[in-house]
């Protein structure tokens, strides 16, 4: 069959990924394509893939946004990797490229969230509604839309006159982050449904926040409005059908769990876990004077760029340094990769009895050859919680920034990789650390809970409220640490079995076709 995938991220382009939705999107189309399916795969071009060498123009056309009319470029454009089955389009509009040349995601103030993105996403939407109803992008048999940056394609198709040959189309809807929603008001400002759409009639039901009455939730609408919902693990498809809690640190349905316990109990609602690739050439080890000397020429480029914190930069360089010169023996390198957000950092933030935060508690809980570098950036706030840490904790190295040399490194360079999540609809980190034979330490929930086992491939902990699970953090963390130290033929065993695990694109994609795609002929 055909299947035409739509999402905000690609990383089958250069440039095209943020997070984990670029990993998912670059590689479940070729195994797709390995089954059997042709797959048409449109993001924005944020102004960017389309200057790729090798981008060709195969159409403009116009249509009406905000009460103007509006030209729309399509490209084919080429990815890093060819893969028969799968082509490649970007949509361009200057909007899209709102927040800069290939940025993905912009940075709205706290009082207007999601604005720029969800006019941005918007348009795209219709312009990928519009491009696929009049045939210049092939109408495909399953309609496949990714997180709410995509949703409104759902919600057009059945209202937009120029998306009729849409209608009927078997659409599913792919929940990677629930937590972010594209939540905007109906009407009274430039970014809202009746500015972007006002000639149109809405199923506004089907649309509003069950929360903010007088707000469109995009992703609401992906989840009501189409014929499958996907989830990108077994367990997050169950957590998301209970309300957050998350004052004891639960994170679930974020107030659509009514939503999704009803797509459950129709059928509609399928956990499916994502996959990871194994490459024949895979790093599985690596000394740390390599990886240190790989750091410092990370380092040393962002500081050339301009990008980052510079006093994060500044204590990495000393930190650096110091460890060189300072070669642990038998001390354990616990590591981290990973963006820079609540999600992740929630638990190493979260202050205990004794005022220390979760983060120095483990950093004081190790010994002294024991060591942590984290490599990440993101939300601002939390990244000078890590500097402050990073400042007064010589066990501790703090990377604020990304390169593609580092991850695998710091994956074949570990010991022991820290994955306290408080909610984690998949993850890949944990994939990939334990391929290079690195076990994992994980909050038990989403896909953490479902592709590492406790004390077999790596260690689990859990706890009732936020405080619980910092407690059950650092018992987990001392007891994985004893273990590495004092039965070391235990320790080589548990690594043997990590990377051993095989967590494959094409278990994901049969499971696609035979639960997500199957009626689509229907």
């Amino acid at each position: 069959m055909n299947i035409v995938m739509v999402a905000a991220e690609n990383d089958a382009l250069v440039g095209g990924k943020v997070g984990g939705i670029g990993d998912v999107i670059r590689d479940i189309p070729r195994a797709l394509s390995e089954l059997g399916h042709r797959v048409d795969v449109v993001t924005p071009g944020y102004q960017y893939f389309s200057t790729l060498p090798g981008a060709r123009l195969e159409a403009s056309f116009e249509l009406e946004f905000g009460w103007r009319p509006e030209t729309v470029s399509l490209f084919e454009v080429p990815p890093k990797t060819p893969c028969n089955g799968v082509t490649y389009w970007a949509l361009e509009h200057p909007l899209f490229a709102a927040g800069g040349v290939g940025k993905i995601y912009c940075d709205d103030p706290d009082d207007r969230p999601f604005a720029t993105d969800a006019s941005k996403f918007a348009l795209f939407s219709l312009a990928t509604a519009v491009a696929l109803g009049e045939g210049l992008l092939p109408l495909p048999d399953v309609l496949h839309l990714h997180d709410w940056h995509s949703a409104m394609v759902a919600v057009l198709k059945r209202c937009h006159p120029r998306c009729e040959a849409l209608r009927d189309t078997h659409t599913v809807f792919s929940i990677h982050n629930l937590s972010l929603q594209g939540i905007r008001p109906f009407d009274g400002d430039e970014s809202s449904l009746i500015a972007w759409f006002g000639h149109l009639l809405f199923d506004v039901e089907a649309i509003r926040d069950p929360r903010f009455p007088d707000c469109i939730n995009a992703m609401r609408a992906g989840i009501t409005l189409s014929d499958r919902v996907h989830a990108v693990s077994p367990t997050y498809a169950q957590e998301i059908q209970r309300a957050s809690d998350a004052a004891n640190g639960f994170f679930g349905g974020e107030g659509l769990e009514a939503d999704l316990r009803r797509a459950a109990r129709d059928g509609r609602l399928h956990g499916i876990l994502n996959g990871a690739e194994y490459p024949s050439d895979l790093m599985t080890s690596c000394a740390c004077a390599d990886l240190y000397e790989l750091c410092t020429e990370a380092l040393e480029g962002w500081i050339a760029a301009g990008s980052g914190h510079a006093a994060a930069h500044r204590i990495a360089r000393l930190r650096l340094a110091q460890w060189e010169k300072q070669p642990r023996k038998a001390g354990a390198l616990l590591t981290s990769v990973g963006r820079i957000t609540a999600q992740k950092v929630l638990l190493l933030q979260h202050r205990l009895a004794d005022g220390r935060s979760g983060l120095e508690a483990l950093l004081d809980s190790l010994g002294k050859q024991d060591r942590l570098l984290m490599l990440g950036s993101g939300d601002g706030a939390l990244e000078e919680f890590l500097i402050d840490v990073a400042s007064r904790h010589e066990n501790f190295l703090f990377l604020n920034g990304y390169a593609e040399s580092l991850p695998d490194a710091i994956y074949a360079a570990g010991d022991l990789f820290l994955m306290p999540s408080s909610f984690e609809p998949c993850g890949i980190s944990q994939m990939l650390a334990m391929r290079a034979g690195q076990p994992c330490l994980v909050h038990g929930v989403g896909g953490l809970l479902d592709t590492v086992r406790d004390d077999q491939t790596g260690f689990v902990f859990t706890g009732r409220d936020l405080n619980d699970q910092v407690i059950a953090l650092l018992s987990r963390l001392t007891q994985a640490l004893r273990l590495r130290r004092e039965q070391p033929t235990q320790w080589e065993e548990l690594r043997s079995v990590a990377a051993d695990q095989r967590f494959l694109w094409r278990d994901a994609a049969s499971d696609y076709q035979r639960l997500l795609y199957e009626y689509a002929d229907a």
